[in-house]
C-alpha cells in the first residue's frame, strides 16, 4: 500500500495491474462509462482506494474537460452498410476507453440539430458525422466539439476532418466492369442525388462511359425519389423507363436496394440477368449472396473506413499533429463479382 506522499506516482496502468483488467477497463470504471461488471467495479475502485489515487484522477478528468464519451451522426441505422460501419466504430472506441452514443437522424435536418444539440449538452469528447443530404456546415455546433465526417463533406475544412470511400472510382470502375462485359446501352439508377456519395458516384460512371466513347443517354438515367427506394418502389419507376421504349444492356444501381429493386423489374418484365441486362450495385449488403442471381457489388472497406475515422479523431482528441493528407483521406474501393455481370 502506498502513502499519501506517493499518491501521484500510480499509473492506470498500474491499477489495472493490480486489478487484473485491462487499463481501458479502469478508465471506463474511473469514469462510469461503457461495461463492466459490479465484481470489476469493486475490484477496480479497492485498488484506486488502496493507493489514494481516486480524487487525484477525477480532479484531473475535469480539469481536462474530457467525458470519454463520442458522439456518432448516423442517417439510417437500418441500411446494413451504415449499421455496419456504427458496431466497428463502437467497439474500436470501447477498446481505447470510450463510450458511443448513436443517434439515428432519419436524414431529417431538424432532427440531427436536437441530437447535435443534446451531444453538446453531454460534452463529448467528439462526434463522427457519417453521411447526410448535404454538406455538414460545423458552424452549427455551438460548442468547441472536435468533428470528423464521413462520407460527408464539411462546408469548412478547416474545423472538420473528411473520410470517405472512393465512390468516384467505385462508380467508374462498376461501369467500366459493365463495357468489359460488352455493354453499349448502359444505365444509372439514382437516389439522394444531393449525396456526395451519390454525385460522385454519378460522376464516375459518366467518366467511365466519356473514357469508352459512349454517350450518357438521359433517357437511361433513372432517378429515384428519395422516399420511394425500397425494392418494390424502385421496381415500379423502372419498369416505365422499360416500357416507354428505353433499352438497356448494362445497369449500374449506385447502392444494392436500388439494384435490387431493377433485377425484380426486369424479371417482371421478361429481361433475364445478366443474359440481357447485366447488373452491378454498391455497397455489397449481405443480401447480394442470396439474391436471384446473386448481385454484383462494389464493396466499400467498412473495416478501415471505421478504424482511420477513430484514429483521426482520438489523434484530434489527444491534440496530436495531423499532417494535410490526414485531414482528407479516400479509402479505396473494389468490387465483388457474382452472377448478375
Amino acid at each position: 500500500m502506498m502513502n499519501g506522499n506517493d499518491e501521484n506516482k500510480i499509473s492506470i496502468k498500474r491499477i489495472a495491474e493490480l486489478s487484473g483488467v485491462s487499463p481501458a477497463t479502469v478508465s471506463r470504471v474511473i469514469n462510469n462509462n461503457g461495461r463492466f461488471s459490479e465484481k470489476t467495479r469493486r475490484r477496480v475502485m479497492k485498488v484506486i482506494r488502496e493507493n489514494n489515487y481516486g480524487m487525484n484522477y477525477v480532479a484531473k478528468s475535469l480539469r481536462m474537460k474530457k467525458s470519454f464519451t463520442i458522439g456518432v451522426l448516423v442517417p439510417d441505422i437500418s441500411n446494413a452498410f451504415f449499421s455496419s460501419v456504427v458496431l466497428r466504430m463502437e467497439k474500436y472506441l470501447y477498446s481505447k476507453g470510450y463510450s458511443v452514443i448513436i443517434c439515428n437522424t432519419d436524414r431529417d435536418e431538424h432532427k440531427e440539430m436536437a441530437y447535435l444539440r443534446t451531444l453538446e449538452g453531454k460534452m463529448v469528447d467528439g462526434l463522427l458525422i457519417i453521411s447526410g443530404d448535404q454538406e455538414f456546415d460545423t458552424s452549427v455546433i455551438q460548442t468547441q466539439t472536435l468533428t470528423v465526417c464521413i462520407d460527408r463533406k464539411p462546408k469548412n475544412t478547416e474545423n472538420a476532418v473528411f473520410i470517405s470511400s472512393d465512390h468516384y472510382h467505385g462508380g467508374l470502375l462498376a461501369t467500366e466492369t459493365l463495357i468489359k462485359q460488352g455493354c453499349k446501352k448502359l444505365g444509372i439508377i439514382i437516389s439522394h442525388e444531393n449525396l456526395y456519395s451519390s454525385k460522385e458516384r454519378l460522376r464516375g460512371f459518366k467518366d467511365a462511359l466519356e473514357k469508352n466513347g459512349l454517350t450518357c443517354n438521359p433517357n437511361r438515367i433513372i432517378k429515384i425519389n428519395d422516399k420511394e427506394t425500397k425494392p418494390e418502389e424502385v421496381k415500379l419507376h423502372v419498369l416505365k423507363s422499360f416500357r416507354d421504349g428505353n433499352l438497356y444492356d448494362g445497369i449500374f444501381a449506385v447502392n444494392d436496394r436500388l439494384a435490387f429493386g431493377t433485377m425484380k423489374a426486369c424479371q417482371d418484365f421478361g429481361w433475364k440477368v445478366p443474359e440481357n441486362v447485366k447488373i452491378i450495385g454498391f455497397d455489397d449488403d449481405p443480401l447480394c449472396t442470396y439474391s436471384s442471381p446473386s448481385l454484383s457489388s462494389v464493396k466499400q472497406d467498412i473495416d478501415q473506413l471505421a478504424k482511420v475515422s477513430c484514429d483521426i479523431l482520438l489523434k484530434l482528441i489527444n491534440s496530436e499533429m495531423m499532417t494535410s493528407t490526414e485531414k482528407c483521406q479516400m479509402i479505396p474501393t473494389s468490387i465483388i463479382l457474382r452472377e448478375s455481370v
